[in-house]
C-alpha cells in the first residue's frame, strides 16, 4: 500500500460506494447484451441459446413500427430538449434574483414538490384537468360558451400537453445544479456593474448567463445523448390509442416486444441500437463543443 493511499484510505472507501454500484448494475448487466445476437429462450438461458449473429438486426431494421416509433423518440426529444431544458435556467435566474430569502425557500419547495409525484399520479392529474368529458378545462370552457379543446384525443394538442405536462414536472428540480452553479459568481461582479450603470437584464446577460455557461453546455451535451432513449412512464401514461401516431416511442415499443409479446431479442436489439446511438450523439456533440465554446465534458 502506498503512502498517499494509506494516509487518504477513507476517500478511496468513499469512492469504492459508488464504484461498486456502477460495476454490479451498471456493467454487470451488460453480459446479456448477446442476447441481442442469440435466439434467446428463456429455458435455455443466455449460454443455451443458439447463436443468430446479426438476423435480429436485419429484423428490427425491416419493422416498419420501428421507424414510426424512432421518429417519434427523436420528434418528442428535440421538442423538450427546446421547451424544458431552457425552462429551469430561466427559473434558476429567477430565484436568485429574489431577495426576499423567506419567498426564495417557500418559491423552490413548491417547485420541487412536482418531482416526486409519480407519473401514474400526474397522469391522474392530467386526465382529470384536460379529459375531453369530465375534465376540469373544458368544462370551464364550455360553461362560458366555448368549444372544448381535445388536449388528450388529437396529435397537435396533446403534444402541447406532453411537453408542458414534463416542463412543470422537471423544471423545478433541474434548477438545483444552475442555483448551485450560481452561489459561486463573485458578488464583486454584480456591484462594479451597478456601479457602471448596468441595469438588471444587463448584469444577468453579461454576468450571470457566463458564469453558469459551462454547467449549461455540460447538461446539454447530456441531454443531446439522450435523444435517443427515453423515459416510458409520460408517454405510456399520458399517451392513449388516439394519438399512438405521436405517443409511441422507442420505449414503448420495447415494452410490446419484451414483455408483451416475449420478444427478448428483439427488445434488446432496440436496447442496444439505443445506447450506440447515445453514445455516439454524446461524443459528436462533446466535439462540436469544444470546436465552437472551447467547453466539453470529456
Amino acid at each position: 500500500m502506498t503512502p498517499y493511499l494509506k494516509r487518504y484510505w477513507q476517500l478511496y472507501a468513499l469512492i469504492s460506494l459508488p464504484l461498486i454500484y456502477f460495476v454490479i448494475f451498471r456493467y454487470g448487466p451488460m453480459y446479456g447484451v448477446q442476447i441481442a445476437f442469440k435466439d434467446f429462450n428463456l429455458f435455455q438461458g443466455i449460454g443455451g441459446s443458439e447463436w443468430i449473429g446479426f438476423d435480429a438486426f436485419r429484423e428490427v431494421f425491416g419493422m416498419r413500427d420501428f421507424y414510426t416509433t424512432l421518429r417519434n423518440t427523436f420528434m418528442l426529444n428535440f421538442l423538450d430538449l427546446i421547451v424544458s431544458f431552457p425552462a429551469p435556467i430561466i427559473l434558476a435566474i429567477m430565484l436568485y434574483e429574489i431577495r426576499f430569502k423567506w419567498f426564495k425557500k417557500l418559491s423552490q419547495t413548491i417547485l420541487y414538490i412536482p418531482h416526486f409525484i409519480s407519473w401514474v399520479i400526474i397522469g391522474g392529474i392530467v386526465y382529470q384537468l384536460f379529459g375531453n368529458q369530465s375534465g376540469m378545462v373544458n368544462g370551464v370552457l364550455e360553461s362560458m360558451g366555448l368549444n372544448p379543446i381535445p388536449f388528450l384525443t388529437e396529435k397537435n394538442p396533446w403534444l402541447v400537453t406532453y411537453l408542458f405536462t414534463g416542463v412543470w414536472q422537471s423544471a423545478g428540480w433541474g434548477t438545483i445544479l444552475y442555483l448551485a452553479a450560481l452561489t459561486g459568481v463573485n458578488k464583486e461582479l454584480f456591484e462594479a456593474a451597478e456601479i457602471d450603470g448596468a441595469t438588471r437584464l444587463k448584469k444577468i446577460w453579461h454576468i450571470t448567463l457566463p458564469s453558469i455557461k459551462p454547467t449549461i453546455v455540460t447538461l446539454l451535451i447530456l441531454n443531446l445523448g439522450h435523444m435517443v432513449t427515453i423515459g416510458f412512464d409520460r408517454p405510456y401514461i399520458i399517451g392513449n390509442t388516439a394519438v399512438r401516431e405521436y405517443s409511441d416511442v422507442l420505449s414503448t415499443f420495447v415494452y410490446r416486444m419484451g414483455l408483451e409479446s416475449g420478444q427478448y431479442t428483439l427488445a434488446t436489439v432496440v436496447g442496444l441500437f439505443q445506447a450506440v446511438v447515445g453514445l455516439i450523439f454524446v461524443l459528436g456533440s462533446n466535439y462540436i463543443s469544444k470546436k465552437v465554446t472551447g467547453e466539453g465534458i470529456l
